[in-house]
């Protein structure tokens, strides 16, 4: 009887714990994935608190590395702090993540300068904070895997994956009403969560799982982390203008990133191959239900990653001005009005991971996405000033199908490898999924400022003329780069006082000109011609990936049930498997 009792007691004590883990890991993730989104719509705010004017031609370079460090960083780094998390432990990479990540929350919000050097302050502590949260990311799913057994483990991974696609979304709310505070509240918001579960998962969380000690890899570390910053970087640059050109994809700078990272990048893949204990495990790949994972995962990002921009600078510069809100208002709004697209993720992430421990990640995996691909065809037919109801069906959709999607397939790849190998398959999923998100910032918004710059010239020149603006001014403002009005609607400004503003003309013309110019629907209707243009090539290439993605989902192999797991023994848990190309 007195072994019974023991027995009983420590698998209590054992279900106690995964949700433990659970709960602390969704907490981690959710708090790294709001701010990666929280400082976007707050960019406004933030750079009017440190004096700086965003737009500036000199300025654009800290707006883009405001956004990008961030996710450049995430991107990067977890598959490198995934392998030493197989090496020295998941649960101590990810309780010094937390406490990183806390510590550079603070030094956000105490940000002592102003102009270039307070913008310069906030990237650098950004991209500590993004090493802090790369270490919870690059540890969360391993912990969650090594806590669950496997016929839970989709329900787990579901709830912690969606909570973090999610926060995505609710950062752009968070941001909006706190920056209406303070800037520096957008910042405060995640030292008490931060100090909060950096104590809690030091106290409460124990390594279940198993560790392989072995040698950092050092030549793979520097030529994949030099490799990857270098191209992630050129992307960056290249949305830039460069001479007369809107974009800077022919400049010499951006070019020798792009060459000089895809070679650095194939120098790593040679070394990887050759070192006897790789940081990257290229033989993962060899599994198919691994490999078809994550080049859906990848593409799925990218997919993502175009729409909530793309959603934003809708929103934002055009159907919001043309409903009545002022642009300074536009950015809570946006992020209000996108709620049915997180929704979405929360009604349809864990209720698919848990289906599919019983059913298999292939079938939820794909009919998500093709859900995904079927809402970007209906974006493309809703005109410009659409009706809310049939966009919020359309982004509920949207988020139905990423949810679908995104659980299954994190269970389907962390299931498919040996448990010792955990740390390093999160890693790596994570690295697809970071950089794609960052991928599809180069990718969608040169589209999209390709897409202005054929149009939206001689549509400018024309409205401007037509209300009274001088011909050579209204020139000089259609010739200045297409991403300076981009970004005008997509940090809440008012894109015609902002571009009209240095010349003077808005004190020249009439009080009804004045007020044409600068009023709700004048910008909204004089680019929503070109805007549309562009957003029909965005949205066409998003669906496309999405269709791509499902044709590798599919791809993925059969599901066959996982073993039972032991009980008989005290807190015995699954033994370990050797990786299978089924999910």
């Amino acid at each position: 009887m007195k072994a019974t009792d023991h027995t009983s007691g420590a698998t209590a004590a054992g279900d106690r714990y995964k949700w433990v883990a659970l709960s602390n890991t969704t907490l981690g993730v959710l708090i790294f994935t709001v701010d990666s989104s929280i400082v976007i719509i707050s960019l406004p705010a933030i750079f009017r608190g440190i004096g700086l004017d965003p737009l500036a031609p000199g300025n654009i370079g800290y707006l883009l590395w405001m956004i990008l460090g961030y996710l450049l960083v995430s991107a990067v780094l977890v598959v490198v702090l995934g392998r030493l998390g197989d090496m020295f432990g998941r649960v101590k990479m990810y309780n010094l993540g937390f406490a990183i990540f806390a510590c550079a929350s603070l030094a956000l919000s105490l940000d002592p300068f102003k102009g270039g050097s307070g913008a310069l302050w906030l990237i650098g502590w950004r991209i500590v904070q993004a090493f802090g949260g790369s270490m919870l990311t690059a540890n969360s799913a391993a912990i969650l895997t090594d806590a669950f057994p496997a016929r839970q483990r989709g329900l787990a991974l579901g709830i912690n994956q969606i909570t973090a696609l999610a926060g995505q979304f609710l950062g752009l709310l968070a941001g909006g009403l706190l920056a209406a505070i303070d800037w520096r509240a957008v910042f405060w918001v995640s030292v008490p969560i931060g100090v909060v579960g950096t104590l809690w998962s030091y106290r409460s969380l124990r390594e279940t799982g198993s560790r392989k000690p072995g040698r950092i890899d050092w030549v793979g570390n520097l030529t994949f982390t030099a490799g990857a910053g270098l191209v992630l970087a050129a992307i960056t640059y290249g949305i830039q203008p460069y001479g007369g050109a809107p974009t800077g994809w022919g400049s010499p700078k951006v070019l020798g990133g792009l060459f000089g990272g895809i070679a650095l990048l194939v120098v790593f893949c040679f070394v990887e191959t050759r070192v006897k204990e790789p940081m990257f495990r290229l033989a993962l790949f060899r599994n198919r239900a691994f490999a078809a994972g994550n080049l859906a995962a990848l593409l799925t990002a990218i997919a993502r990653g175009g729409l909530q921009f793309m959603l934003i600078i809708w929103l934002q510069g055009i159907w919001l001005p043309l409903h009545g809100y002022n642009f300074e208002d536009t950015p809570l709004w946006a992020g209000i009005f996108m709620l049915p697209l997180t929704a979405g993720f929360l009604i349809a992430g864990p209720t698919s991971g848990y289906l599919s421990d019983r059913f298999g990640a292939r079938v939820f995996s794909t009919t998500g996405l093709v859900l995904v691909a079927l809402s970007f065809g209906g974006l493309l037919m809703l005109p410009v000033d659409f009706n809310y109801f049939a966009f919020a069906g359309l982004l509920l959709l949207s988020g139905i199908g990423q949810g679908m999607f995104s659980a299954p397939n994190t269970s389907a790849i962390m299931g498919s490898v040996a448990p010792e190998q955990r740390g390093v398959a999160s890693g790596m999923r994570a690295t697809f999924q970071n950089s794609g998100t960052a991928l599809s910032i180069g990718v969608f918004f040169s589209l999209m400022i390709s897409g202005l710059a054929s149009k939206l010239p001689h549509t400018l020149t024309s409205g401007l003329t037509a209300q009274g603006v001088p011909a050579g001014t209204a020139h000089q403002v259609a010739s200045l780069p297409p991403v300076s009005t981009l970004f005008a609607t997509f940090l809440g400004n008012n894109p015609i006082a902002h571009l009209l503003g240095p010349s003077g003309v808005l004190h020249k013309v009439t009080a009804a000109q004045a007020s044409t110019l600068t009023g709700h629907e004048f910008f909204p209707r004089l680019v929503s011609g070109p805007f549309h243009h562009g957003l029909v090539t965005v949205f066409s290439v998003a669906a496309l990936m999405a269709v791509v993605s499902a044709i590798a989902s599919l791809a993925r192999g059969r599901h066959q049930p996982a073993p039972p797991v032991p009980t008989a023994a005290a807190g015995e848990r699954e033994r370990p498997q050797t990786p299978s190309s089924s999910s």
